[in-house]
């Protein structure tokens, strides 16, 4: 069995606020996935040509850059790297329009709904 290279990231790439930290460590317990994170990718879509994919993954695959940030773990595949460097990740309970967020120094566009940008 191959190990998996793993580059290991900072929180330049993408920090953790402490709303986000909080939700996703509830989530990932919940899911009895403790030592997992969240995985951020950066695809095709949505109103401004780019959106985000976000999912609960156990760990780092190949070639991905994982980053500890505010006690949880992130993880980003390098294509993505390349669009979310410097962003901040928070979470917001509101009921319309809650969930997890980027704020991403590097959209040049977004859309009024907030979830595509361009880059």
């Amino acid at each position: 069995m191959t190990t998996a290279r793993v580059t290991l990231g900072t929180e330049k790439l993408i920090a953790v606020k402490n709303g986000a930290s909080e939700q996703l460590q509830k989530l990932l317990e919940r899911q009895g996935r403790a030592d997992g994170g969240l995985r951020i990718k950066v695809i095709g879509g949505g109103c401004s040509g780019l959106q985000y994919q976000m999912d609960l993954v156990d760990g780092p695959r190949d070639r991905d850059i994982l980053v500890a940030s505010n006690g949880v773990r992130v993880v980003i595949d390098p294509k993505s790297a390349l669009f979310v460097g410097g962003s901040e990740l928070d979470y917001s309970g509101d009921l319309q329009h809650g969930g997890f967020k980027v704020s991403n120094p590097n959209a040049a566009v977004t859309c009024s709904c907030g979830e595509s940008f361009a880059a």
